[in-house]
């Protein structure tokens, strides 16, 4: 082997280092602080609310790319609706690796309306 050569060893991983892992407690608290930062004095209006989940869903989204986890694609679900007294089940089933991948939930609730959102880090192999 030449000297003057530089050997590059393959950087292809399939797992990510541990310190880049989706982390459901920092993804939580970015969640919390955009439903209740955005939502907290909003009331409900079936018309509107198509384009606030959007924006919900989009500041969430945005935020979450500040966490900076390298080669997890990241799925935000909201769900919004008036608050009437009335319960609701929410529910999701996937199939992904629970070594790498993960999601984290909040719910947010005032008199007018409720909200829970949902956020999946699942990772590019």
């Amino acid at each position: 082997m030449d000297k003057g050569k530089k050997v590059e060893e393959n950087t292809y991983s399939l797992m990510p280092e541990y310190r880049a892992k989706f982390r459901p407690g920092p993804v939580t608290q970015i969640i919390k602080e955009v439903l209740e930062s955005k939502l907290a004095n909003e009331k409900y209006s079936a018309e509107q609310s198509g384009a606030m989940s959007k924006m919900v869903a989009d500041e969430i989204k945005e935020q979450l790319k500040e966490l900076r986890m390298a080669r997890y694609k990241i799925i935000v679900e909201v769900v919004l609706g008036e608050m009437k007294g009335q319960g609701v089940h929410k529910g999701c089933r996937s199939f992904w690796d629970p070594d790498t991948d993960s999601y984290a939930s909040y719910k947010f609730v005032n008199d007018h309306i409720f909200c829970v959102a949902t956020a999946f880090g699942v990772y590019h192999y």
